[in-house]
């Protein structure tokens, strides 16, 4: 039974899908005007985690992932300019060029953190038609307003607006504004913005000319793709307050029902205790990470042992220690592979149920991991257990299989045998036996290493 906190309601509950064996699920995705930094990956390792945890329980998904390349401005407040003119104008290039050479990378980040992409990539501007229509049926229903820079929605004829942020409408604070005092309320949000001749990005609509608000881009591409009644939506928190908040809100306007069941989100992640900021100069890409001799798997290894609800503190010393327990962790596995003991059906049904509990509640995978390494440590050497720990590897897509150490890789099982050998009398104070089938080990062109967590096998060098 996998259940997942749901910030809509602030609880755990059981994922129900509405079509038996099938989750929709959304995630919003990057807009594409720059560098993505290791702050925005951690959003997609958490996606990763969830798609593959869903695939584990035996579902299926019809995934979306949104690429923003027009209409999300520098503020989620609907003021500033929009990110994509500013790149352009900064780089000198068309706002298409733009957006395919950062989705590229982008694209290729992904690959080197072994993320399970979703099914269906949408780019906002190829849904511009959609995104009209949808503010047309909102603006039949009602909950739209013309004002002098666009079309508004109306948050006072939403009774349920705040329900996810918490947020009380009458009480606005400072929250948006300054930037247009002729809005109905200070939380009505663009659907659509009108703009001035040189702006690059702009279409036709039947309110003039201009381009989408940055928040009817997910809801009209969830809605075509998914319908109007979905499983789960993802996303970092940092949208949830605005950016989730007003998909809400106009979702449900338009279809008259609550439209996604489950609302995800996962947490920030910190540098050195703070936020990551350009004067800092502490904003790290995988590419950097790559540069200081860290692998995009040892970033993944480095998020996954920390709960994606929780806040996650970034320093080199933690990435460290994470770059050697994966590299620890994948050697251990390895020196599964070949062992000739076998793990009675129990024991694995057993070691089977802690993981999938582990995983199934709210994606526990730090204590999966956990429980992974007690199994590999205190199990006699099992191709049983090998075989185990890369079916729980479905789960993480951490790569399991891909040992640092390529020569161990082929270890003749005669010397595996042995070395498990040694390593039982060893472990059985038969130390003589120990050292006789160490020698025997050395005459054949091998070395034993002991360690902390067991033991490796080398090949000599000629």
């Amino acid at each position: 039974m996998l259940k997942i906190f749901n910030s809509l309601t602030n609880k755990k509950e059981e994922i129900k899908p509405i079509e038996e064996g099938l989750i929709k699920m959304y995630t919003c995705g990057p807009t594409v005007y720059y560098y993505q930094h290791i702050g925005n990956m951690r959003a997609y390792i958490f996606m990763d985690s969830l798609r593959r945890v869903i695939k584990y329980n035996g579902y299926k998904i019809k995934g979306v992932m949104n690429v923003t390349d027009v209409g999300h401005l520098t503020s989620d407040e609907d003021s500033g300019e929009d990110k994509m003119e500013l790149a352009s104008k900064r780089e000198n290039k068309s706002p298409q060029e733009i957006a395919n050479f950062y989705a590229g990378i982008f694209f290729s980040d992904l690959k080197k953190l072994n993320i399970d992409i979703p099914e269906n990539i949408t780019y906002a501007t190829h849904f511009i038609p959609q995104m009209i229509e949808f503010v047309k049926g909102l603006e039949e229903k009602g909950y739209t307003y013309k004002i002098d820079d666009g079309i508004y929605f109306d948050v006072q004829k939403f009774p349920e607006y705040g329900q996810l942020s918490n947020k009380d409408l009458s009480k606005t604070g400072n929250a948006r504004i300054e930037e247009n005092k002729n809005k109905h309320h200070p939380f009505d949000f663009a659907l659509w913005k009108f703009v001035e001749p040189n702006h690059i990005m702009k279409w036709d609509s039947p309110w003039g000319v201009g381009c989408p608000g940055w928040h009817i881009e997910c809801s009209a591409m969830g809605r075509t793709l998914l319908g109007d009644r979905f499983d789960i939506h993802t996303g970092g928190i940092d949208h949830k307050t605005i950016h989730h908040e007003d998909e809400i809100a106009q979702n449900d306007a338009l279809a008259g029902h609550r439209v996604v069941n489950t609302w995800v989100h996962n947490e920030f992640l910190l540098v050195d205790g703070g936020k990551m900021s350009k004067s800092l100069g502490n904003i790290y890409t995988l590419e950097d990470l790559e540069k200081r001799g860290y692998s995009a798997m040892d970033f993944k290894y480095f998020c996954l042992n920390t709960h994606y609800g929780k806040k996650l503190n970034f320093t080199f010393d933690g990435l460290t220690a994470s770059k050697n327990g994966y590299k620890n962790l994948k050697t251990l596995v390895n020196e599964h592979k070949f062992g000739t003991a076998k793990i009675d059906k129990d024991t694995i049904s057993l070691y089977k149920k802690k993981f999938l509990d582990a995983i199934n509640d709210d994606l526990n995978i730090p204590l999966a991991i956990g429980q992974i390494f007690t199994i590999l440590k205190t199990s006699e050497k099992s191709k049983d257990i090998y075989d185990l720990v890369l079916d729980f590897d479905r789960a993480l897509g951490l790569e399991l299989d891909a040992c640092e150490n390529h020569t161990s890789l082929e270890i003749p099982a005669e010397i595996s045998t042995l070395a498990q050998q040694r390593w039982e009398a060893k472990k059985n104070k038969d130390y003589q036996k120990s050292d006789e089938l160490r020698a025997v080990i050395l005459q054949k062109g091998y070395v034993v290493k002991d360690n902390k967590d067991g033991y490796t096998i080398e090949k000599l060098e000629q």
